[in-house]
């Protein structure tokens, strides 16, 4: 042992500051400036200079010293960036040109994303294969998969760098979210605005159809909205009095509303109009609710125990997960089949699907619970220590070339699930329906 690993060992634990949850990665940002990645590696997502998976909180070397503030999973890539820098850094899988370097090759260890560099950026966030960008000034950038529209531009064209919203030239953004494909964006003065595909009524427009520009939403009950959350394809927004509001895609209860049928405009949840929500998450087709008193709750597809109330059944309704010694919960973020949240004493619980290790537990095992995740947490255990994976931005390999192999994806079985699946549904559950999907060989 080093003598940097026993300083390690003996010290107290970061204290984790943000989660950040991918379709099987996750992303930890702790005191001190300090990037942790685990789970599938195959696309470089996690950052550490391969494809290996990781089923431990790995330290992505790096990003040391590179004062990093914010991260954002997307399905398969990840941002993070530094206020002090000015830069925003990608990696990942590059197809579409979600990593906003001007082309489509993967990444396996972060680079800046040039075009964005010297600009101040309040808020990011990254949906299955897209990226958006809010900036001090409340204006919006985006990249990546435009096939829908989700990209804002007003065509249908990927774009392998950013460019900015026009729409949002004369207002003022306030923060955005990124589904599947599509995107939402609440502004200063707390209006909804939403785009990209549409099929569930995910945009909240009151129909079923595409939108390539921001289009403003206006049936919310004279309420401003400050927060807004995206799932594969349904939306979660909040009100300036706490209010929480859902609309899109519903066939496994990921609304809410006691039942599995879509809406297509805001609607009100309420079973939980008694609480002042504080903040939200969506999963693939799972929510997350998180109230000021730090209760939490769960609603939605719950196949691999995501929702977390100890079971495997689905809920058209929301549930409070409970947590050893009744913590309270701070900070909660949805993976597409997986769940990360914060407590307030500087614990870190994961539950849902772990084939991947993207639970961090040091195994591949799914859980329909919350379980502790030991590295990163203050009552983990003792000598328990983070190791770092050793890479350096300016050597060994960055890139990966396009000649891997791909694969369809298979179609996965549901069953047992309580919303019915007819033959017309098999496209919602390839991840998307016209996809192929890298596989390492």
């Amino acid at each position: 042992m080093t003598q940097s690993q026993s300083t390690a060992a003996t010290s107290p634990p970061s204290r984790v500051l943000l989660i950040s949850a991918g379709a099987s990665h996750s992303v930890a940002l702790l005191s001190g400036s300090v990037v942790c990645s685990w789970g599938r590696g195959e696309d470089g997502q996690l950052g550490h200079g391969d494809t290996d998976d990781r089923p431990l909180p790995t330290q992505l070397s790096a990003l040391d010293a590179r004062e990093i503030d914010s991260i954002a999973c997307g399905a398969d890539h990840t941002l993070a960036y530094s206020e002090s820098r000015n830069e925003l850094y990608s990696w990942g899988w590059g197809d579409f040109g979600r990593l906003g370097h001007g082309n489509s090759s993967d990444l396996l260890i972060p680079q800046p994303i040039v075009a964005l560099q010297g600009l101040r950026i309040k808020q990011i966030a990254c949906g299955d294969s897209h990226c958006l960008a809010v900036t001090m000034e409340g204006e919006v950038q985006s990249w990546g998969r435009n096939q829908n529209g989700q990209l804002g531009l007003g065509t249908t064209e990927d774009s392998l760098v950013p460019q900015k919203i026009q729409t949002f030239q004369e207002v003022p953004i306030k923060m955005v979210a990124a589904g599947a494909e599509h995107s939402v964006a609440i502004t200063e003065n707390g209006e909804l605005y939403g785009w990209g595909w549409g099929r569930y009524g995910n945009l909240g427009l009151g129909d079923r159809n595409d939108r390539w520009i921001p289009e403003k939403v206006s049936s919310i009950d004279c309420d401003k909205m400050v927060m807004v959350a995206c799932g594969w394809r349904h939306t979660i927004s909040v009100s300036s009095s706490g209010g929480l509001y859902t609309y899109g895609w519903s066939k496994y209860g990921q609304l809410g509303h006691g039942n599995f049928e879509d809406s297509l405009v805001p609607h009100k949840l309420q079973a939980l109009s008694d609480e002042l929500i504080c903040q939200v998450s969506g999963g693939w087709r799972h929510s997350m609710a998180l109230t000021s008193t730090g209760l939490l709750y769960g609603w939605g597809w719950n196949k691999f125990g995501q929702v977390g109330v100890g079971d495997n059944v689905d809920r058209c309704s929301p549930v409070q997960v409970k947590f050893p010694h009744d913590q309270k919960i701070v900070q909660i973020s949805c993976g597409w089949r997986h769940t990360i949240a914060v407590t307030d004493k500087n614990n870190v619980y994961s539950w849902g699907r772990g084939t991947n290790g993207q639970l961090g537990h040091g195994d591949t095992i799914d859980r329909n619970s919350p379980k502790i995740i030991e590295a990163l947490s203050v009552d983990g255990s003792s000598g328990q220590q983070i190791e770092s994976s050793n890479t350096d931005l300016l050597s060994g390999k960055s890139g990966a070339s396009l000649s891997e192999r791909y694969a369809v994806v298979p179609d996965e079985t549901v069953s047992g699930q309580t919303a019915s699946s007819s033959n017309g549904d098999r496209l919602d559950i390839s991840v998307p329906e016209s996809d192929v999907k890298r596989i390492r060989v």
